[in-house]
């Protein structure tokens, strides 16, 4: 059964109803669709805004700048209008239905109904509408998938991935942050994604990386994790990659209080990583690299909280109780906690005249490992 309405902040605010209502009075339709009505009816929260209307992107434009609204053609091409009204952004796209696919990009035309529309995307729960009041409209029966918690193809499970092979890894991380784990994952789509695995190499990169690294951001993959690695996919976008130990990881977290952070679950999942693998931002390939190298090495934890801070040494901390399958010593989390507090007591004008030029460096670094090594207990008077 579908719930009359859906409700919010998001929905309710003045901008975003100006923005319906115009194209409501200009003879046109607005529904939100995907994320926020899914969100919304979940009791998640929305961030971004879409809507799907009958008005082509021109009409669209001239609608919205009439009304005042600031519109940007930003994918115009495929019938999307972004129009922004008091800052928020609001993805206005066309109803469309695809001519032609490659598995990465899709010729589409407009629709006329919202039912074609509804048939072009992807999951059944994101095939949710709900117009400015709220109302609930439900083409293809996506609310029952929705509230069971299970992410199912819209139709033909095979068709839909053949569209864009991107899917086969939206739909496990779907699954990590809306699916219910303890229901499996759908059967039908295990098998068409397991038939289809040669498509994944047409896929770039970069839209690799950003659906790893949302799945990794999800409460807890271990459950898409093991299922990729069962269908073959794991081993086709992550070589390296093993989720062995992975569920023993977010136990860690959790226990430790830690949020989920997608680059900690990487350095876990395939610490030999290659540069080609994925396409990390310098921050996140450097963060990787440090965590790496310190689940690896052997400084002890109040010299990690000392030189790498509080939370990257929490996160090396945890990563090698996952890699050597232990707990996190309760007085190596205070080990930490007093690293990370610790100040180095000597100044270099401290070691002035005695000392200068390299012979300073080199003695401040002596002086510097001698007091690491006591624990921070030697004073400035205890070591010069």
């Amino acid at each position: 059964m579908t719930p009359e309405r859906v409700t919010g902040d998001w929905l309710s605010h003045p901008a975003t109803q100006a923005v319906c209502k115009a194209l409501e009075e200009a003879g046109y339709t607005a529904y939100f669709v995907g994320g926020c009505v899914r969100n919304a009816l979940m009791g998640a929260p929305v961030s971004d805004i879409d809507i799907s209307t009958n008005a082509v992107p021109s009409m669209t434009m001239e609608i919205a700048q009439a009304a005042g609204f600031h519109a940007i053609p930003t994918g115009i091409d495929h019938g999307t209008i972004t129009v922004v009204a008091k800052g928020i952004a609001h993805e206005i796209t066309t109803y469309r239905k695809d001519v032609a696919t490659d598995g990465r990009r899709a010729v589409v035309a407009f629709a006329e109904t919202i039912e074609q529309d509804a048939l072009r995307r992807d999951f059944t729960m994101n095939a949710l509408y709900a117009d400015r009041h709220g109302d609930v409209l439900d083409p293809l029966g996506g609310f029952g998938d929705l509230e069971q918690r299970r992410v199912r193809f819209i139709q033909d499970a095979h068709k839909r991935i053949q569209e864009d092979y991107l899917r086969t890894l939206r739909f496990f991380r779907f699954n990590a942050w809306y699916g219910d784990a303890e229901h499996g994952l759908d059967e039908d789509a295990l098998d068409a994604i397991a038939q289809s695995l040669d498509g994944l190499e047409r896929l770039s990169k970069e839209r690799v990386t950003a659906e790893i690294l949302k799945l990794l951001s999800a409460s807890d993959p271990a459950p898409s994790l093991a299922a990729m690695r069962a269908t073959g996919v794991l081993g086709r976008v992550l070589p390296s990659a093993s989720d062995r130990t992975f569920a023993l990881l977010v136990h860690h977290e959790e226990n430790l209080g830690l949020d989920p952070n997608p680059i900690r679950r990487l350095a876990s999942l395939c610490p030999s990583l290659g540069q080609a693998d994925l396409r990390l931002s310098n921050a996140e390939r450097k963060r990787f690299d440090l965590l790496v190298d310190g689940q690896s090495n052997t400084m002890p934890p109040h010299e990690l909280g000392y030189r790498l801070g509080l939370e990257p040494a929490l996160d090396v901390l945890v990563l090698r109780a996952t890699l050597f399958e232990t707990e996190v010593p309760h007085s190596d989390l205070l080990d930490v906690e007093k690293g990370a507090e610790a100040n180095f007591p000597i100044r270099a004008r401290d070691l002035m005249p005695q000392y200068s030029g390299p012979d300073l460096g080199h003695k401040m670094r002596e002086l510097e490992d001698q007091w690491i090594t006591s624990k921070f207990t030697l004073g400035k008077d205890d070591m010069i």
